[in-house]
């Protein structure tokens, strides 16, 4: 039996999520899409799930959309895994704020790279590159060229959207892509260790956080704060937010319930 495209696994509060075509780079057609989304799907979904990590089997990350799947894979075909646009998918935007990491251990390619941007945090291995190598085939990429720019320098986005060349890890860290640069061999381990660190903290409290960062960044300056007060006040009503404040009186480790 062939081994899912997509691996999901839950320790405690962390779920990894991993790319797994490792004969194919991890390359995505239209059965390794849909398990990603439903991986994805699932991971919001669990309220004992508070952060994920995302990475690659084998020697890759992602290597982008897989051309030899049988299915015009490069375009609007019947099959290929482009022909439903949505915003529903992780790599086009599905609500999700909960944090994520990225553990880019390889290639990042494509659909990779955009999956990646979405992400809170980036640490790649100095193994790995990052490339958007459409515009080479006569491709354009769509949602990479609305999330960099926002992201990065101008100048530093289009170098990836309009040159189409892969940069290392060292230059993927000075544009702003990566958080971190690491060895390849304690890649995992400094994925983790920063999921402990972001499971020590309230997982509602963080994701009110995440989600008044990602919304107010379109918003004028009082409707801001007037959100984020609001999402304030319904946050204070948590079990959590009870149990930091009696925490604190009591100089004890707070115990999370995610409620």
């Amino acid at each position: 039996m062939a081994e899912a495209p997509v691996l999901f696994e839950k320790n405690d509060h962390v779920v990894t999520i991993t790319y797994n075509r490792p004969e194919r780079r991890n390359a995505i057609n239209g059965p390794m899409r849909e398990a990603l989304n439903a991986a994805w799907l699932r991971f919001r979904g669990d309220e004992d799930a508070w952060v994920a990590i995302m990475t690659g089997a084998g020697d890759a990350f992602c290597g982008g959309a897989d051309l030899k799947d049988g299915k015009g894979a490069t375009g609007t075909f019947a099959g290929t895994f482009w022909e439903k646009p949505t915003v529903n998918s992780f790599e086009s935007g599905l609500e999700l704020f909960k944090p994520v990491i990225a553990a880019v251990n390889g290639p990042c390619v494509g659909y990779g790279l955009t999956g990646v941007s979405f992400a809170d945090f980036a640490i790649a291995s100095d193994r790995a590159t990052f490339s958007y190598p459409e515009v080479r085939i006569g491709i354009p990429t769509i949602v990479g060229s609305i999330r960099l720019p926002r992201d990065l320098k101008w100048a530093d986005a289009m170098e990836l959207l309009m040159i189409g060349e892969p940069i290392d890890a060292e230059r993927a860290k000075e544009m702003g892509l990566v958080w971190k640069v690491v060895a390849h061999d304690q890649l995992m381990a400094e994925a983790q260790t920063l999921a402990d660190r972001l499971v020590a903290s309230a997982p509602l409290a963080s994701r009110v956080v995440k989600e008044v960062a990602t919304r107010t960044r379109d918003m004028g300056w009082t409707e801001a704060v007037r959100f984020g007060e609001t999402m304030r006040l319904v946050a204070n009503q948590s079990n959590d937010a009870q149990e930091g404040l009696a925490s604190f009186r009591e100089k004890r480790p707070p115990t999370w319930t995610g409620s």
